[in-house]
């Protein structure tokens, strides 16, 4: 059986398109298809449609509610933690990642070709400024942070078992799923696609939540901020230093009558917004370490509930 995870938040509208495209994806299967979907504190109707659907379903669902919102990647793990296939694959709720993906990654997974598949975006339909961060941000990270990061980027995946038994383990806050799946090791299929537009509705998937993951993915896999801060602190030292040196030996020579004050000003500008810029990383370290320290899960189930489907069609499909 293949467990698909989809996180759910603000997809009402797009649910019913989402039911068509996973009912020709379980016929193109060759193994029963489990679907997990996670309402991720959703405020719109999102959870009272899946109510209504999923137990006249006849695919196999799981319907997990958690008690507030957490995040796409809490939210995700919440969904593979409660899968009961031998393989498992998460997939977007807006369909932006085209779900023909979820069969090669089972193809790939089967056949013991690799551990984990990842889905490779060669190509999006974003608009300039939302595709022109996105490369920058990632050409950044590859470069800087986790080398095995492809260019653009990986939103979905699909692993075996013995991966998703690993990754549940780690109970990092604040953290990048699919980092954590690079570290993680074993063996790896990348599948290019192209990132399709958006049709129905609004993507929950604010500047401030970018923001927010961007700092998480640096903070929590890197110590490149704290040797940046260092290499700063050590050239502004030197240059503090010779700087003092060439005051004070013009200053003997008698040739400045009066201390200039905009080098000055110029000076504790700098030492005091360096200052300030390293008390703002540290802080973020120390921020990332109290909230792994305290142990708090990253996701709370406020229900959970089973639907086995039609029993028929399930028993045919495991026949055959």
């Amino acid at each position: 059986m293949l467990s698909l995870v989809i996180p759910v938040y603000r997809n009402a509208e797009s649910l019913p398109r989402l039911f068509a495209e996973i009912e020709r994806l379980a016929a193109e299967l060759p193994v029963e298809l489990e679907v997990v979907f996670v309402v991720d504190g959703s405020p719109d109707t999102s959870l009272q449609v899946l109510e209504d659907r999923l137990p006249r379903w006849r695919l196999r669902t799981q319907l997990i509610e958690l008690a507030r919102n957490v995040g796409s990647f809490a939210a995700i793990a919440a969904g593979l933690e409660a899968g009961r296939g031998e393989w498992f694959a998460v997939m977007a709720a807006d369909m932006q990642e085209p779900p023909a993906l979820v069969a090669q990654f089972l193809q790939v997974l089967q056949s013991g070709q690799a551990d984990i598949a990842f889905g490779h975006r060669v190509g999006r339909a974003d608009p300039f400024w939302s595709r022109f961060l996105s490369d920058g941000f990632w050409t950044l990270y590859r470069r800087f942070v986790v080398s095995e990061m492809p260019k653009g980027g990986i939103d979905v995946f699909g692993c075996t078992r013995q991966v998703r038994d690993e990754l549940v383990r780690m109970r990092e806050v604040h953290t990048n799923l699919i980092a954590l799946l690079l570290w993680l090791g074993f063996r790896r299929a990348f599948i290019p696609y192209e990132r399709r537009p958006r049709l129905e509705g609004q993507s929950g998937w604010t500047f401030g939540r970018k923001v927010r993951y961007a700092v998480d993915s640096v903070f929590s896999f890197t110590d490149l901020p704290i040797r940046v801060l260092l290499f700063l602190g050590v050239a502004g030292t030197l240059a503090a230093v010779v700087a003092s040196v060439v005051v004070f030996t013009v200053w003997m020579l008698g040739r400045v009558p009066v201390l200039g004050y905009t080098p000055l000003m110029l000076m504790i500008t700098f030492f005091g917004g360096l200052t300030a810029l390293g008390l703002g990383i540290v802080g973020q370290y120390l921020w990332l370490a109290l909230q792994n320290v305290r142990g708090r899960p990253a996701f709370v189930v406020k229900s959970a509930r089973t639907f086995e489907g039609d029993q028929a069609f399930n028993a045919a499909r495991n026949s055959a």
